[in-house]
């Protein structure tokens, strides 16, 4: 069995896929198209399939021999931007895989092929969750609770390519990896007036600048300065013209945070601050606090067990520190339910350009992709014929 070798030799098989799945973006709850290419192709592999209720698809590869069940979950859906690239295979409409999903899909799509010719060696099932509605922050959540898709499964493997990071390598560490990602909205009702009188009014615009302002306080003066927390307040809307005193204020944002204490104190912290400064201006304040995605937090076994498959394909250069970063996946409710690790593939050349994630200028090198199969199915692999 040489999984690098079976992934080199389907490495245009794995960038066609990418390119097939980036010109043809869907959104969240909408990859209709997309879920049915990738069912086509579990299929032509004899591998079963399951759709999912509403988008995303299900593979299920049975092994020879008896033993556990590995998942690999690669996500599906592109963001709402309008391409700025001059790629060949740009995007045919209004959407975007300004996220790299299109490259998750193809990885996986490769990562089956190799673990379908060597089924007969698999020592257990492998099964390939092909998730909608990532960028929604619950579509995990949701596939888990409606379609039962960790029913059987011992763990799970996840992959994001990275645009920052160096092409070809491979960050794959412990602990915390991704912030929590929950989102809120503040709502500061005043009293409209006349913009000559603002003694008769009570100005909603000046109490939500003053809690903008005062919510930064949590951060710097409430937070431990070693814990990295971020509250961004993203929208604000409110007046209805230049004369008049606004009624109402609606502003929306969101928190990261790496540790879950300090993630769960936040909520209590904001609405403090929201409703005592508002009051203080003869304002009501109102805070709606919605959970998202907790902290991603790899498992230490199963890191270390992603760590030896990266070295054993490709040697110890192929892996490369990355900080954790601020950004939230929600991969996190699957390792709710079972142990999980999440590592990251660099797409990043700066022949190509170098551009983040989410800009409408991302671009991945392809030459990456094959790796990124490799990894999916070695981990697969040895997870299975670990005991």
């Amino acid at each position: 069995m040489d999984i690098k070798k079976l992934a080199k030799e389907y490495e245009e098989y794995i960038i066609n896929m990418r390119r097939d799945f980036h010109q043809n973006p869907e959104p969240s709850w909408e990859e209709y198209r997309t879920t049915e290419v990738i069912e086509r192709e579990l299929n032509s592999l004899g591998i079963e399939t399951k759709r999912l209720r509403r988008t995303g698809v299900v593979g299920i590869l049975k092994g020879k021999k008896k033993g556990q069940a590995i998942a690999l979950r690669a996500d599906i859906d592109a963001l709402s931007i309008k391409e700025n690239t001059n790629l060949s295979f740009k995007s045919k409409n209004q959407y975007m895989h300004a996220c790299g999903h299109d490259c998750h899909a193809a990885m996986l799509l490769g990562a089956a092929k190799i673990l379908s010719n060597i089924r007969e060696e698999l020592r257990g099932d492998v099964k390939f969750i092909f998730q909608p509605a990532e960028e929604s922050c619950i579509g995990a959540k949701v596939i888990i609770e409606e379609d039962k898709v960790l029913d059987g499964v011992d763990g799970i493997f996840g992959m994001h390519i990275w645009g920052n990071l160096q092409s070809s390598k491979f960050n794959i560490e412990k602990g915390p990896r991704m912030a929590s990602a929950d989102t809120f909205k503040i709502i500061i009702k005043g009293k409209a007036s006349h913009g000559s009188t603002p003694d008769l009014g009570i100005d909603a615009v000046l109490v939500a600048s003053a809690v903008v302002m005062n919510l930064q306080s949590i951060v710097s003066r409430n937070i431990n300065p070693l814990e990295p927390v971020v509250i961004t307040v993203g929208t604000i809307n409110g007046g209805d013209r230049f004369n008049i005193i606004a009624n109402e204020v609606v502003m929306e944002g969101t928190t990261r945070a790496f540790s879950k204490e300090v993630r769960n104190s936040l909520e209590k912290k904001m609405r403090d601050v929201i409703e005592s400064t508002a009051k203080t201006y003869g304002a009501e304040g109102i805070l709606e606090y919605n959970y998202c995605p907790a902290p991603v937090i790899n498992e230490d076994q199963l890191t270390d067990l992603a760590v030896s498959s990266a070295k054993k394909l490709y040697g110890e250069d192929s892996l490369i520190p990355m900080e954790k970063i601020m950004v939230g996946e929600d991969f996190t409710f699957y390792m709710n339910e079972v142990p999980g690790t999440f590592v990251f593939l660099g797409g990043g050349n700066e022949k190509l350009g170098i551009y983040p994630n989410h800009s409408d200028k991302f671009m991945i090198d392809e030459n990456a992709l094959h790796m990124g199969a490799a990894l999916y199915a070695q981990f697969a692999v040895d997870f299975l014929n670990f005991k």
